[in-house]
């Protein structure tokens, strides 16, 4: 027994120091000795072997049975005191070994459960199993979360479906393996849940050893897939990765070269080849690429252009002709740095890139003073509701990003993203930008995103697997695409603006696709949660509630708080929605007082947004904090009135718009801008009293506008600070008028 315990120790300390390097933490929290129930995420095969290799004690897993059987592992299984357990056994085999895992407990053991009994598919938290409240029924035994992080994508993982027959995506593989503070023995899933998700929140902000910033990151993609399509444009231009390089470190001399000592540089151009190799050159030049919003009044870009210092706008001439904008001094015309660009340049730094060893290019390229908690853009949200604001993102934020969407969606590099939204939006530079230039897949450009042909037969030329854009884009591709241009699709994800059931239903009628949702804020570098793909959004016929965005990404942690107190809410109780991990900004540049307003104790970011999480972690985002009224004293929600006039409608596309302007009487009063409704509103009006709605909620007839189109800013979002700018001066005139 000696020999084999020693046998079995050598075994899991050769695993753990070849093919894998573990760093664990927080292991002073596993008690060293009495009982101690394990609770800990399921990444891969080899999970109990790391685990058992990483402490002192002796450890009885609970595992699978399919696993425990399983030639490979069932020696080292046996030898380790595994329990063998599944579902499909017979409930006397499942109560005998819930029953052993019991008396190792009582008699002061550490017994593990995987808490979901399989592995995880997309790096997120699936459903816990019912063996976890059966194991814990009866038992006064501390909970001892632990969570493993970073092994994702491993030999022994799975990715694409497959289990172990795939190529790993680096060797050796450093993990984590983080033991969080004892919980209560009477903390249910959901607080079970909250704890690993705030462990990995936590060691993904310590991974400084598998992630460098984004110049060097792109550097290495580049050099791994030299000869592979990096990214082409509507144009018809195409770049391999090696040529994307080249392009790259060109315009990083230039940018050394024009613009010495400048911190931000200005980019006013829309999504293309030029736009996309200009930002990768500025970021490796060391300096912070400033993507401006070509779509917003020109006293907002003056405001983003004065607050970030800017001294140099790279731009064209066609885009100032489209725009109607005059050149300014401060402008650099691509068209006018493609003709100082020669042909030996080209051959020169070709030859530089190609030949010289990447290790030499990232110390003689890479400014030493860039970190992963340098700056890496300013992105100014929105503003729709209010003035824009700096978002100051680095670059730990942005890759932390990436590597969570890399596992969120399970990409490779045969993907091929449609990217359609502009960089100056933080979907449009993280996602559209920096997740094909560091995870090595390709990417096609269009300015437009509502050309729904070009989209189609760009789709259907390059193959394109990844569609991200928001539902106003994704129904218009429902309208005018025909089931071939998308037949290559494989995830289509809608964000930034609320979906509606309908929507789904018809991209799945029509391309079928699972059209699933995602939610972020450029707070958040942006993306929080997205759904899982091939799981279709279930809704209840006729009911109002909005379907779920899915569950936090691998290193984001979540909770819903009281907006007023902030106490933590359970399962399935609406509050604000907080955000933490290595996502959140650094601040909003310039207004330290605004920043303290967003960012909570230990660094949770306060989204503004109502919502509710489920025992199995998905979010329901519900209502914006902002979009509400008081009518006479009672809090109504916009959304929910915009929901209920769209059912009585019948249509899933945005026809109208709540808000509200002041009233003497009852404090506020609802004002709705619409298109053609197809119908009077006094037959809206009805339909709506129908549904027994309060009378206090119900707008009256005159306060209904139609107008020619509804506010929308360039990412396709509803600009709520001009909706309800109109609003007051159309209510204004009807008060003049009365």
């Amino acid at each position: 027994m000696f020999l084999s315990r020693v046998i079995t120790r050598l075994c899991l300390w050769l695993l753990v120091h070849t093919i894998y390097r573990a760093e664990v933490q927080g292991a002073k929290y596993l008690p060293k000795d009495g009982p101690a129930l394990l609770v800990c995420n399921h990444i891969a095969f080899i999970d109990p072997l790391l685990l058992g290799a990483s402490v002192r004690r002796s450890v009885c897993f609970l595992m699978p049975r399919r696993f425990y059987e399983a030639p490979a592992v069932h020696w080292l299984a046996r030898r380790m005191g595994a329990i063998p357990i599944s579902t499909s056994d017979s409930p006397d085999v499942q109560r005998q070994a819930l029953q052993a895992a019991h008396d190792r407990l009582g008699g002061g053991g550490v017994v593990c459960l995987f808490a979901e009994c399989a592995l995880m598919r997309a790096g997120d938290l699936p459903r816990f199993a019912p063996s976890l409240e059966a194991l814990r029924s009866g038992l006064d035994v501390p909970v001892v979360p632990v969570q493993i992080d970073r092994e994702w994508g491993s030999f022994y993982g799975v990715r694409k479906g497959q289990f172990v027959f795939k190529w790993p995506r680096r060797i050796p593989f450093h993990l984590t393996i983080n033991f969080g503070a004892p919980l209560p023995a009477r903390s249910g899933a959901f607080e079970i849940r909250q704890a690993l998700m705030m462990r990995a929140a936590e060691s993904a902000s310590h991974c400084n050893a598998v992630q460098q910033p984004l110049g060097a990151a792109f550097l290495d993609s580049a050099r791994r897939n030299w000869g592979r399509l990096a990214m082409a444009d509507s144009s018809g231009r195409e770049l391999t990765f090696g040529k994307a390089l080249v392009g790259a470190l060109l315009f990083r001399r230039l940018v050394l070269k024009r613009c010495p000592g400048a911190k931000m540089i200005g980019v006013l151009l829309p999504p293309s080849i030029p736009t996309a190799v200009l930002n990768l050159g500025i970021t490796l030049a060391g300096r912070v690429p400033v993507n401006l919003n070509y779509t917003a009044p020109v006293q907002a870009m003056n405001e983003a252009i004065e607050r970030c210092g800017i001294k140099t706008i790279f731009t064209s001439e066609k885009l100032l002709e489209r725009l109607d904008m005059p050149k300014r001094r401060e402008m650099v015309m691509l068209e006018d740095v493609a003709k100082t660009i020669s042909v030996i340049d080209k051959v020169v730094w070709a030859v530089v890139a190609r030949l010289a060893p990447v290790s030499l290019l990232r110390r003689a390229l890479i400014p030493r003073g860039v970190t992963l908690d340098s700056l890496a853009t300013v992105i100014f949200s929105s503003g729709s509701t209010g003035m824009a604001k700096g978002v100051m993102l680095t670059h730990r934020n942005i890759v932390s990003n990436v590597q969570s969407m890399v596992q969120a969606i399970d990409v490779d590099r045969n993907d091929c993203l449609l990217g359609v939204l502009p960089f100056f939006h933080a979907f449009g530079f993280t996602v559209g930008l920096w997740l094909p230039a560091c995870a090595g897949f390709r990417v096609v450009f269009h300015t437009n995103p509502l050309e729904s042909r070009t989209i189609g037969e760009l789709c259907r030329k390059y193959g394109v697997t990844l569609m991200i854009g928001t539902p106003t884009f994704m129904l218009e591709y429902v309208r005018r695409c025909e089931p071939r241009d998308l037949a290559s699709v494989r995830v289509p994800i809608a964000g930034a603006e609320k979906m509606r059931p309908e929507l789904a239903d018809a991209f799945w009628e029509k391309f079928h696709l699972d059209l699933v949702q995602g939610y972020g804020c450029t707070e958040t570098s942006p993306v929080v949660s997205v759904e899982t793909a091939g799981r279709r959004t279930q809704s209840r016929m006729g009911s109002l509630e909005r379907g779920s965005v899915g569950r936090p990404m691998p290193g984001v942690a979540v909770r819903i708080v009281n907006p007023d107190s902030f106490e933590a809410l359970g399962p399935g109780q609406e509050g604000m929605l907080l955000v933490n991990g290595p996502g959140v900004m650094a601040g909003y540049l310039g207004e330290p007082e605004r920043t303290r307003q967003v960012i909570w104790q230990d660094g949770w970011y306060v989204t503004g947004d109502i919502a509710k999480f489920d025992e199995d972690g998905f979010i329901t985002i519900t209502d914006r904090v902002s979009r509400f009224s008081k009518i006479a004293g009672e809090m109504v929600s916009h959304v929910f009135l915009e929901e209920v006039l769209h059912r009585a409608l019948g249509s899933m596309e945005q026809r109208l718009v709540v808000t509200s302007v002041s009233d003497q009487q009852k404090g506020e009063r609802f004002v709705v801008l619409h298109l053609e409704l197809g119908l009077d509103v006094d037959e809206l009006l009805k339909r709506v009293r129908s549904y027994g709605l309060p009378a206090l909620w119900m707008p009256r007839r005159e306060h209904f506008f139609r107008v020619e189109a509804l506010p929308l800013m360039g990412s396709g979002k509803l600009d709520l600070k001009q909706v309800r700018q109109t609003a007051q001066r159309l209510a204004s005139s009807l008060t003049a008028k009365e």
